[in-house]
């Protein structure tokens, strides 16, 4: 959601980390790597009870992950496995912080067992559809948003991180906010793919 309706509004400083890294000769597949290596880092200091230096990591992580797109279309080289790179990333970055919750504070391992299946549920609908559907957008794929988007995930990841051992309730606002999203992927597709 707040992808879809805020991207805008943080454009030009998006814009501006992708002059960056191309001035640094950075490719968006370079980058695309490198947010996913900092992303497994946050899950792993989460691990370790720096939760700070963790959240700052994947926000850094997210944003590196909007730029490699923007540099992606800037030098019209988006590619299929450019995209399979950055979805498949990303479920790991998500992965990393699950897992690292779930090792940290196993009072939540099952808990957090049902927030990854969720997003794996949530994600088979949203590539099934991807790849079936008539793309429109500006994007490699057609986009489905929905409740739960990048950044509603990290803002749910953030509060999960930073909470700890009171995460409980967060972990299970998030599956019921990963679920609603896959019911109103499921629904669109039903509409989109006739």
């Amino acid at each position: 959601m707040l992808d879809t309706h805020c991207r805008k509004y943080i454009q030009p400083s998006i814009k501006f980390g992708a002059y960056i890294a191309m001035k640094m000769g950075l490719s968006a597949n370079n980058v695309t790597i490198i947010a996913m290596i900092l992303g497994v880092l946050s899950g792993v200091l989460t691990y370790f009870g720096m939760e700070v230096l963790g959240v700052s990591l994947l926000w850094f992580s997210g944003y590196l992950d909007a730029v490699d797109g923007t540099i992606a279309r800037e030098t019209k080289s988006s590619s299929p496995f450019g995209t399979v790179m950055d979805i498949t990333f990303d479920r790991i970055v998500e992965g990393a912080i699950i897992i690292g919750v779930a090792h940290r504070f196993p009072q939540f391992s099952f808990q957090s067992l049902l927030l990854a299946i969720s997003i794996i549920i949530s994600m088979t609908i949203f590539l099934t559809t991807g790849s079936l559907a008539e793309n429109k957008g500006e994007k490699s794929f057609h986009y489905q948003a929905g409740l739960a988007e990048r950044s509603e995930g990290f803002i749910m990841l953030t509060l999960i991180m930073v909470l700890g051992d009171r995460a409980g309730i967060v972990i299970n606002i998030f599956t019921g906010i990963v679920l609603f999203t896959a019911y109103q992927r499921f629904i669109e597709a039903k509409k989109i793919l006739k």
